[in-house]
């Protein structure tokens, strides 16, 4: 199995709803070390980049807004299999069809507020790390 790295959000609806330590603790709960963490409170134009991929998409507007609106938590998580770890974790995006003891089964309040984001590839993961952290700010 290979060490990998993988990058995070606790989206506004958890940070709002202090949930940080509890969602932190389900990702160290499966074996991922968070190696960078910071809260910030994402601009507008970050989040649009951010979320370029999703541009077309009849959501994007949406999740600019909620994503820019309140802070944040961008990580990056370590481990075997990282992303595929992560996203196990993390759960369906319809919180409905989360399995549970997943954090969007236990947290999200709904599609749209679904509490974290995760990458879904190494390559994804590679560019949002580099969007938010430099190589000094991870300590892995």
């Amino acid at each position: 199995m290979a060490i990998e790295r993988t990058f995070s959000i606790l989206k506004p609806d958890a940070t709002r709803r202090n949930l940080t330590g509890a969602i932190n603790a389900k990702i160290e709960g499966v074996g991922l070390r968070i190696v960078a963490q910071k809260r910030v409170h994402m601009t507008r134009a970050q989040a649009e980049t951010f979320y370029a991929v999703h541009k077309e998409r009849p959501f994007y507007g949406e999740l600019v807004d909620q994503m820019s609106a309140e802070p944040v938590v961008v990580q990056v998580l370590e481990g075997e299999n990282a992303i595929k770890a992560y996203r196990d974790i993390m759960g369906a995006t319809n919180p409905e069809k989360a399995d549970a003891g997943t954090i969007r089964k236990e947290y999200a309040l709904s599609m749209g507020e679904n509490s974290v984001h995760g990458s879904d590839a190494p390559e994804t993961a590679a560019q949002e790390i580099a969007q938010w952290f430099s190589g000094n700010e991870i300590v892995g």
